[in-house]
Formats: structure tokens, sequence, C-alpha cells
């Protein structure tokens, strides 16, 4: 199962970005938050992200969905303290509709690069 972690400054916006996506994909379990400072105030850390990453790994590769330019940053800095030992790619889609697109590909079985490619198709969708 692809695992997805969603990367936020904000753990409140973290959180309702993942029940809205496990709504939409009920019984998916590789949905976690990497969220806020570890004393609860706003912001990225890396070790956070990482240690997320590793908790989604089940062993078919990790999407990450990040809010802005830090988390994006900060994700990075995560995936080079991972050294290769996880597949893992920051999708290059916005984080809500993205985070939803992904939980309802993985949950249904798709593969890292299935995934990771409908997720990023999410750019362009018009909401009007």
């Amino acid at each position: 199962m692809v695992g997805i972690v969603i990367v936020s400054h904000s753990p409140k916006i973290a959180e309702g970005i993942r029940d809205l996506a496990l709504e939409m994909a009920q019984g998916y379990e590789g949905l976690y938050c990497a969220a806020g400072l570890e004393d609860g105030t706003i912001g990225t850390d890396a070790v956070r992200i990482m240690e997320a990453i590793q908790d989604a790994d089940a062993g078919d590769g990790v999407v990450v969905l990040a809010d802005l330019g830090s988390g994006i940053m900060s994700a990075e800095m995560a995936i080079d303290m991972l050294d290769g030992s996880v597949k893992v790619q920051i999708a290059d889609a916005p984080i809500v509709e993205g985070a939803i697109l992904a939980a309802v590909e993985a949950s249904a079985g798709g593969t890292f690069e299935h995934v990771l490619e409908e997720t990023e198709k999410t750019r362009g969708l018009s909401k009007l």
C-alpha cells in the first residue's frame, strides 16, 4: 500500500485535511500528518516529517504533500535524512485536493507511480 504524508505548518490544517481525505477513502490506513512543532506552535520540523514518512511506509512508497515553501524545504531535508531507505516523493499538487485524490487512489491499490501521477493532475483542476 502506498503511504501518504501531509506536511503543514498547522496541526489543525493537517488533521482537517486528513479527516476529509479519510472520509473519501474509508478504510485507508496509510495517511499520516507531520505538522507543527513539538511544542505545538506553527512550523515544520524535518525530523517529525522523516518519522511520519517512515510510519507511512508499508513498502510501496510514500507520497508527500506540503502546504507552503518552507514545508517543502523541510520535507526535502527529511527525505535527505532517509538516505534512500524509503521510496518517497513530494507531489507537486494542492494539498487538499491532492491528499483526497492520493488517498482514494492509494486505497484502491494504486501503485506509487500511479498515485503520484494522479495526485499531480490536481494542479490543473478548475473549481468553477
